[in-house]
């Protein structure tokens, strides 16, 4: 039997379907907290429209593998995650991820999508490092990262004014042979 290199235990991730997803990923973006901690851009609210060419435009790209992640319990898809920048010499990646709706935030299905893309990455597109960055001021981000097997890399300092103060940005990477050693102790 052929493990399913794309699910895990609570979630699969499948293929983007801009018809579909759009209206998912539309309605995501009203919800101010989800915008707060997916990017440090003003938050900007995108029609429907928008948002399907957006995903189309993704689509199409030789440089990103993007997915949603889709619940296994009830079908459900509950966010997004994907890879981008893997195209060249130095086989580096950088991973982005969201859970849309706030009643499946800190259930451990962000943390299981990761390491789902991280096998994906490592192992299909035989990436060496995979790299995200993620805010001071999102603290249950940075330990679901860090359950994934990712490593604080560097600090940018004061790099985002938000709520009257100024928050750092973290890096955070993970490389292929960390990724390795773990998962060599579980098959």
């Amino acid at each position: 039997m052929t493990e399913d290199i794309l699910a895990g235990e609570k979630v699969r991730l499948i293929a983007v379907d801009a018809e579909r997803d759009s209206k998912l990923f539309a309605g995501w973006r009203n919800n101010s907290e989800y915008l707060r901690l997916m990017d440090a851009d003003v938050a900007l609210h995108f029609s429907i429209e928008k948002m399907k060419k957006w995903m189309e435009e993704n689509e199409l790209s030789d440089e990103v593998a993007f997915f949603m992640i889709k619940r296994k319990e009830d079908d459900q898809i509950i966010g997004e995650i994907g890879l981008s920048g893997f195209q060249g010499k130095h086989s580096n990646a950088f991973v982005g991820i969201s859970i849309g709706d706030p009643e499946n935030w800190g259930k451990g299905f962000g943390t299981e999508a990761m390491k789902v893309i991280l096998r994906y990455g490592f192992s299909i597109l035989n990436l060496h490092h995979i790299s995200l960055t993620v805010f001071e001021y999102n603290p249950r981000g940075v330990r679901s990262y860090e359950k994934a097997g990712f490593k604080l890399e560097g600090v940018q300092r004061q790099f985002l004014h938000r709520d009257g103060r100024r928050w750092d940005m973290y890096r955070m990477g993970i490389l292929r042979s960390e990724w390795e050693e773990p998962c060599q102790t579980k098959r």
